[in-house]
């Protein structure tokens, strides 16, 4: 019953013979489709998909792959940038699942599909007409309104392509109210006739707009003359078979209806499970499902497949997971995922349906039985009759039906209603809820203009466009650096903050690129080894499709280097940003909001370099606070994943040694030409992202991409180190003890400092207080090799003296003399007086 071609019997040859139907086309189409007759005065016959999961239950791995193929086909087509910027629209109810799929399989799509059903207090952004269906009005309901007016591609997805006409409503009504230049139109088959051909091309060049189609198969329906008059018919013959004979008769099984109710069945049960279903998480794309709502619901995918599959007994070998009307993506992921957890089970996955479908019990039929139910979900053209096809009479030991809270109703545990229905040909009915979604009204106040889209390489960094875009003001033009004594004198003559100004760029001589080079040759494979790890701990804890945002400009590199290892691991593309941090004014809340509107908060990862005794673990905590107090936004995680944690700050770590990273030698010629990040209220207005500059001249000395690369070289021959890495810190107890703190509190007093933002721990921070800070002295721990030449070098050109200590929990500290504070700045970003 779930294979178009069965036992040798096309399913699609009950109709061909009767009406005269011939399906012509790719060899794949008999596969693909079968046949029945509508009950619709419209159009006699219906192409029945064996791959949709609608009439005809199947495989959920294949219904998933079939409809994640097409999107990975149309992310081939519109290339890298512009996948980034599609949109993808399904059509209800029938593509409602198949769009989501196609979303997923483009890869940072957000997905919206029309509706049927009116949702209160949600306004209308547009709609169209479905000119054969049963039900013709499509509402479009998303809850955020520039879903559908941004200039990027909008991807059309529908189960099959015929006419073009609801394709071309669709396009129509769109195109007036947000004009693109370019659509994809997805099918699982093009079925249109050489006319309809044209016709789509006609329409493409009158909006002015590209206009382009992939489909899983193509094909056409030849009709002959009079098929209309005589499939209605047929479907009233075999409706109403009194008198019928012979093979025409329908069967017992073609219109089932529960049996007469037993207050007691002795062998059917029906039982609820609860999903936890995660809260505020939509049930699907009605109002709008972003890249972010997708990796939640992969992440408590397990979870509540594991609640279900307990809950079904052990001795079920078939299971159908039924879907409900246009709620089909999450009882296919539900499904997909318990056929992965019950090894030996064969799980099926269809949905229930307002289609009427005329049932026949031929093999030659692709509707082979059908179970009619009132309406349970209120709808608003009023009560009538659903249908769930070939259900009855499959032998399923167990169906879980999935519905949304909505439709959770009387109707739906009435005698007559889904459940008995459902009891009467099966011994285990199991009923899951997923929470309806309605939109929250907006709490966000509008401000004066939209806030711009990331800059990007090679226009703003040495880096290619797709590494990572900036959440900053171009401020390159601008002159904002001094040397480092008059700009502390500056500050500690107006109390300026450190951020207002820029120090000079720091020039590496001959000799000191030498020691780059010879350390970036040394600590490749470590480094690499970190990266994986830290990212693997990132995909395994925090999301599987996480948004990288590296606090610029440290953490920059090694967000790339994230990137560029879940791409060479898992071929995931993850979007990755750089935003401002700024001690004493707290992160960029412009790019947070940025972020909040394209994203999924839950899903951003805050990236950096390393971390010393944790100023910005605690600078960034309090940030995230203080925002989501203002701006009513929450589900950012504070925590930082970084490349090395010597100061036992965060869980997220690739390590915790303190060895040399070479992309802290170095300043903006490793990290993009971007300058360290500005913040100053003549050049940054409120609603701008903080600035920075691009330093363009510097160009000829530029490493970031030969640093990335050569780290990511390393990337295969320490994937065996990394796997044991990782299950060695997923095993460990890495809660932050702070040590590094201690420490650096411990060293200030000792020193006769008194302030611990004097103390710059770790080779990271003591590099940089050689190349921006006017430092004291260096503490070295004894013992230090390699990791410290750079160190010892620059302390040699600026006349530092380098001090061996025994017990050193860091491989060195840089100091900063409280009596002379020009390069010093505390805790708030002002220059501490002595």
């Amino acid at each position: 019953m779930n294979n178009a071609v069965h036992n040798g019997v096309w399913s699609g040859t009950w109709v061909a013979e009767r009406l005269g139907v011939e399906l012509v086309g790719d060899d794949a189409l008999p596969e693909l489709l079968g046949l029945a007759l509508r009950r619709n005065p419209k159009r006699a016959h219906l192409l029945v998909s064996n791959v949709l999961g609608k009439h005809v239950p199947q495989s959920p791995a294949v219904v998933y792959d079939q409809g994640f193929a097409l999107g990975e086909r149309v992310r081939e087509l519109l290339g890298a940038d512009e996948s980034r910027r599609a949109v993808v629209l399904g059509y209800a109810e029938t593509a409602t699942g198949l769009g989501h799929c196609v979303a997923d399989g483009v890869g940072l799509a957000p997905y919206l599909h029309s509706t049927r059903r009116p949702v209160d207090g949600v306004a209308r952004a547009g709609g169209f007409e479905e000119s054969h269906s049963h039900a013709t009005s499509h509402l479009l309901l998303p809850e955020n309104r520039d879903l559908l007016a941004g200039p990027g591609p909008l991807v059309l997805v529908d189960d099959e392509f015929s006419t073009g006409n609801t394709v071309l409503n669709t396009i129509r009504a769109l195109h007036e109210r947000y004009p693109r230049e370019r659509y994809v139109i997805v099918a699982l088959v093009d079925m249109r006739a050489a006319a309809d051909v044209a016709r789509l091309a006609d329409f493409a060049q009158e909006i002015g707009a590209q206009v382009d189609l992939v489909a899983a198969a193509k094909g056409t329906v030849r009709l002959p003359e009079g098929v209309l008059e005589k499939g209605q018919e047929l479907v009233v013959r075999y409706e109403n078979p009194v008198g019928a004979r012979g093979s025409d008769m329908c069967g017992s099984a073609a219109r089932a209806r529960p049996a007469p109710t037993d207050p007691h069945p002795p062998h059917n049960r029906l039982t609820r499970v609860e999903l936890r279903w995660p809260r505020g998480l939509p049930d699907g794309g009605r109002h709008g499902f972003t890249p972010g709502h997708r990796i939640r619901l992969e992440t408590a995918l397990p979870a509540m497949a594991a609640k279900l599959a307990e809950t079904l007994p052990d001795d079920a070998r078939r299971i159908l997971v039924l879907g409900f009307e246009e709620l089909m993506y999450a009882p296919l992921r539900l499904a997909r995922e318990l056929e992965q957890v019950r090894e030996g089970t064969e799980v099926r996955y269809s949905t229930t349906t307002r289609s009427p479908v005329l049932a026949v019990d031929d093999p030659g039929y692709a509707i082979r039985s059908r179970l009619v139910f009132p309406a349970h979900d209120d709808p608003a053209d009023g009560p009538g009759e659903r249908y769930a096809y070939n259900v009855a009479g499959a032998g399923f030991d167990a169906v879980v039906a999935v519905v949304d809270s909505a439709a959770d109703t009387p109707q739906l545990h009435a005698p007559d209603g889904l459940l008995a229905t459902l009891a009467a040909h099966t011994p285990n009915v199991v009923l899951a809820v997923v929470p309806s979604y309605v939109p929250a009204p907006s709490h966000v106040p509008e401000r004066p203009r939209m806030l711009p889209e990331p800059l990007r390489g090679p226009a703003f960094s040495s880096y290619p466009p797709d590494e990572v875009g900036w959440l900053l003001r171009d401020l390159s033009d601008v002159q904002l650096e001094a040397p480092t004594e008059e700009r502390e004198e500056a500050i500690q003559a107006g109390g300026a903050h450190y951020a207002e100004s820029l120090p000079v760029e720091y020039q590496p001589s001959e000799q000191y690129q030498e020691l780059f080079r010879a350390a970036l040759d040394t600590s490749a494979a470590r480094i690499a080894q970190a990266v994986g790890a830290v990212t693997e701990l990132v995909l395994s804890e925090r999301s599987p499709r996480p948004v990288l945002v590296s606090l610029a400009r440290a953490g920059t590199p090694v967000g790339v280097l994230m990137r560029r290892w879940a791409q060479h691991r898992h071929g995931l593309e993850l979007p990755h940003y750089a935003v401002s941090i700024v001690r004493g004014r707290g992160i960029d809340a412009n790019a947070l909001r940025w972020l909040a509107a394209h994203h999924d908060p839950a899903d951003v990862v805050f990236v950096d370099g390393w971390t010393g005794k944790g100023a910005i673990t605690r600078e960034l905590a309090d940030a995230i606070k203080e925002f989501e107090a203002s701006d009513g936004i929450t589900g950012f995680d504070p925590e930082i994943a970084v490349l090395a944690d010597p100061g036992s700050c965060v869980r997220t770590y690739g390590t915790r040694e303190d060895f040399l990273i070479p992309s802290a030698c170095l300043n903006s010629t490793v990290s993009g030409l971007i300058s360290r990040t500005v913040l100053r209220a003549d050049l940054v207005g409120p609603h701008d992202f903080h600035g920075a500059k691009f330093y363009r001249e510097l160009a000829d000395g530029d490493v970031s991409v030969d640093f990335v690369d050569a780290v990511a070289a390393r990337f295969p021959e320490v994937a065996d180190a990394v796997d044991t890495t990782v299950k060695d810190l997923l095993a460990a107890d890495r809660a932050p003890t702070w040590e590094g703190w201690a420490a650096v509190e411990r060293i200030s007093e000792e020193y006769e400092i008194h302030d611990v933002n004097l103390v710059k721990p770790g080779v990271g921070e003591t590099t940089r207080v050689l190349l921006r800070r006017v430092p004291w002295k260096i503490l070295a721990r004894a013992g230090a090799g390699a990791d410290l030449d750079h160190v010892r070098l620059l302390a040699e050109q600026r006349g530092v003296p380098v001090e061996e200590v025994a017990e050193l929990p860091y491989t060195c500290v840089g100091l900063i003399h409280p009596k002379y504070t020009r390069g010093a700045t505390g805790a708030d970003g002002k220059a501490v007086s002595a």
